[in-house]
């Protein structure tokens, strides 16, 4: 028998402590994501794309499923979702899959979303849009959904939808096979004809960004070990490491388990959790301040035959920040690094300057800094126009898989040893293609510097000499303990084995202490 699954889509991961608000504008762009797509469209422009949809797409595709593709969308992270933009795609959403549920029974609905969306109205974008649904297609008809590993998972989720599963790989390469792993969970459902019992537990303490790379220790054991506990009684086991800068009550790292049987469910979440906090105190790394890290990378590149890749962090447009500080540029030049670049500053009115004044030319402008970030200004200098492109670009690295973007009028500009790679649109520098679309050829720089935490290793770990994570000025703080909470609950420590949010006094919790939640 056919079954008949409305598919559907809505991304946004939300710094609450950033500068800019995701508008209807950047959903209709896309950044870096497919543009808005509606119905047949979403499967048309889906295939080949590295996105939770696509391995839904390409499984019922196999599994024969009748689809029903209601629309789809995506905006590169920044602050909240404007509550017009909300209301808009999730009643569009939503109204789609009433209409078809109307129409002709749905036996399920498999929908592409992120886990940490918080809109203007509302901190738990996700769960009220899976709530919504539910509304509509009433209790029987599955819900499964595939989510970003930075998900900050709630209870309303787990209760909401019958099936959630998160990547397992950042630098996000499987974010494909994820939505593949979404659809099969909803397939499983659907022929049973009842759920997996499930348990899911919330844990105590905030893991900086870089540091939860799944490349490096000890994210890369976890999620080893976490594939191997999924057998007969264990459906699925997933584990969300959490996106640390949104202040909501529920922001952290979860766990979630579905079992064929409500003890296999709690036992394989609590073993998971167990693991999890015992390696608190290996979630660190080292961290440069900008001119440090760059004497340390000009000290390596003398010998080295790759780059060094410099990780600009807290300007990462991949975490909500607008891809425009001015720190690591200003370091470079005050070494006096030479055979350097740097990708992408965001500037529309710096990259229209340099298209007004044409290739070879040497163009007085201020450059950057428009975030309003504190230690943080715009860049005063004369560069040299090496390079215009109209900003598009087809992004082959792992992470983006495939995607055609367009990142508006963009630029390589010139200042003594450094080239610079100007757009005018925002997109994380996760692939050699965005160097390469401007006339910078990435494996014969000496220094890269990236405006990116993570997602770049995929495609410039295989070309770099080492990687360094450098803490210029910017949107995204490094240190989640750095940030102005008010909203987080109580007892959360800030960072592995860091200060409590709630206690005035500032002490560190013990490791043992957990606040477990069954969903």
């Amino acid at each position: 028998m056919t079954s008949r699954v409305a598919l559907a889509g809505f991304l946004h991961e939300t710094n609450t402590f950033a500068p800019s608000l995701a508008t209807m504008a950047h959903f209709e762009q896309g950044g870096g994501y497919l543009p808005i797509s509606r119905g047949p469209e979403i499967l048309e422009r889906c295939g080949d794309v590295n996105l939770g949809i696509s391995g839904a797409v390409a499984h019922a595709r196999k599994a024969g499923w009748d689809m029903v593709p209601v629309l789809w969308t995506g905006a590169i992270p920044s602050a909240h979702v404007t509550r017009d933009a909300y209301e808009r795609i999730a009643g569009e959403i939503v109204e789609g899959i009433a209409a078809a549920h109307r129409a002709a029974p749905l036996d399920g609905v498999c929908l592409d979303l992120h886990g940490a969306m918080v809109a203007e109205h509302l901190e738990d974008g996700e769960g009220e849009l899976i709530a919504r649904v539910r509304s509509v297609v009433g209790p029987r008809v599955p819900i499964a959904v595939s989510l970003d590993l930075h998900g900050n998972t709630t209870r309303q989720m787990v209760s909401q939808a019958d099936f959630l599963v998160a990547f397992r790989t950042y630098p996000h390469v499987d974010m494909a096979e994820t939505g593949r792993r979404a659809a099969e969970g909803l397939d499983r459902i659907m022929a049973r004809g009842r759920p997996f019992e499930k348990a899911f537990r919330q844990l105590p303490f905030l893991i900086p960004i870089p540091w939860q790379c799944t490349f490096i220790e000890p994210a890369r054991s976890l999620y080893a070990e976490l594939g191997a506990m999924e057998g007969d009684e264990v459906a699925s086991l997933s584990y969300w490491m959490g996106f640390p800068a949104a202040d909501i009550a529920e922001c952290g790292q979860s766990v979630l388990a579905y079992g064929e049987t409500q003890a296999a469910a709690d036992a394989a979440a609590d073993r998971l959790v167990a693991r999890i906090m015992d390696s608190e105190s290996a979630f660190a790394g080292r961290a440069f301040e900008p001119d440090e890290g760059v004497a340390e990378a000009m000290r390596i590149a003398t010998a080295a035959t790759r780059p060094v890749v410099i990780a600009d962090t807290q300007d990462n447009p991949g975490a909500g920040g607008d891809s425009n500080t001015t720190g690591m540029l200003r370091a470079l030049l005050r070494a006096g690094a030479s055979n350097a670049a740097l990708g992408l500053m965001v500037d529309p009115a710096a990259a229209r300057a340099a298209h007004d004044a044409g290739e070879g030319a040497m163009i007085g402008i201020s450059l950057g800094g428009q975030s309003n970030v504190p230690g943080d200004a715009p860049f005063e200098g004369t560069f040299r126009v090496e390079a215009l492109s109209n900003g598009d670009l087809h992004a082959t690295g792992p992470y983006y898989g495939g995607t055609r973007m367009n990142v508006g009028p963009s630029a390589c500009l010139a200042i003594d040893g450094v080239r610079i790679a100007v757009a005018s649109h925002k997109a994380q520098m996760a692939d050699l293609a965005m160097y390469r679309f401007v006339g910078i050829e990435p494996t014969e720089m000496a220094i890269l510097v990236n405006k990116s935490s993570v997602h770049f290793r995929a495609d410039f770990d295989p070309i770099a000499e080492t990687v360094l994570v450098c803490t210029a000025p910017g949107p995204m703080p490094l240190d989640p303990a750095s940030l102005a909470w008010t909203r987080l609950r109580p007892g959360m420590r800030l960072s592995p084995g860091g200060p409590v949010f709630g206690d005035p006094a500032g002490a560190p919790a013990k490791p043992s202490e957990l606040h477990v939640l069954e969903g």
